[in-house]
């Protein structure tokens, strides 16, 4: 695999020829038609929302974009993707931000059930909602990042569940600094503490007590030939999640079908997606799921 340094700061991993074609001129952010909290489902008993922005033109049926954030599967709330969402729906998506359960009440495997029965929902919803069933997008950030990596790695978990004959998967995905393999030995150098301490709740046990959920509960280890494109960002400098967890998947990902990106923003930390570079973000996001998920 080849590392290119491109002019902007950013690295890239196979395959795109230029990150340059992610950006775009920055359009005012205008107001669209919003479905605020549809609940798609109660699993466990509780609740769960998603907040549906539409495109404002008339049409048959759009693409997808479901959006998961982070907050290391402990906070977060789907009102963080508004104006993410907003610049999607602009764009010609339907942009469904998402809240699923949580730590500490809810580990594994809650918050990605929940994040696949979102999709299943719309999917099953797609007429209300006019949606492309066939083209299905994801973003997410840190555990949203790694939630939304599932959607585009692994088929439904449990079938067991509601809306279980709609299929759960994405046909690509933009993954800003998510985990991807938790079956790395702990003591490995560089690994943060406290990252590990966030694992371990997550998936209420240590790599020893339960190796093989550390392995099945890891997107890496759903790689194959035939998964979804990826676009993957992260800081070189991140604290809490190793910039090596992103190169670990996108090495895997790679094939001679160019179907994964990875840029590294030079010295950003975790958590960069609402400080740095407004917008530029939304852009890339835009042009990759154009590239995808239209035809």
């Amino acid at each position: 695999m080849r590392l290119r340094t491109i002019a902007i700061g950013l690295v890239s991993i196979a395959m795109l020829p230029f990150v340059g074609q992610y950006a775009s001129a920055q359009q005012p952010v205008t107001t669209v038609p919003t479905f605020a909290n549809v609940v798609y489902g109660t699993p466990g008993g509780q609740s769960e929302a998603m907040d549906i922005y539409m495109p404002k033109a008339d049409s048959a049926s759009y693409p997808c974009v479901v959006l998961v954030h982070g907050g290391g599967w402990f906070f977060g709330d789907k009102s963080y993707y508004s104006t993410f969402a907003t610049e999607l729906a602009n764009h010609g998506y339907v942009a469904a931000s998402i809240n699923y359960r949580m730590l500490p009440k809810w580990p594994y495997p809650a918050a990605l059930d929940d994040t696949q029965l979102a999709v299943r929902f719309l999917r099953a919803h797609a007429a209300q909602y006019h949606i492309n069933t066939r083209e299905f997008g994801a973003v997410g950030d840190s555990a949203g990042g790694y939630l939304v990596a599932m959607l585009g790695l692994r088929g439904t978990r449990d079938k067991s569940l509601p809306l279980s004959n709609f299929s759960s998967r994405v046909q690509a995905v933009f993954d800003l600094y998510g985990p991807t393999d938790f079956t790395i030995n702990p003591n490995s150098p560089g690994l943060p503490k406290e990252g590990i301490a966030i694992v371990h709740a997550f998936l209420h046990a240590t790599e020893t007590q339960d190796p093989s959920l550390y392995k099945s509960s890891s997107p890496i280890t759903y790689v194959t030939p035939h998964a979804a494109p990826f676009l993957i960002v992260h800081g070189s400098s991140d604290q809490l999640v190793p910039f090596d967890q992103s190169v670990r998947l996108a090495k895997a990902l790679f094939t001679d079908k160019d179907n994964v990106t990875l840029l590294a923003v030079a010295g950003a930390p975790h958590g960069f997606l609402n400080s740095q570079h407004p917008g530029i973000f939304e852009a890339m996001a835009a042009r990759f799921f154009d590239e995808h998920l239209k035809p």
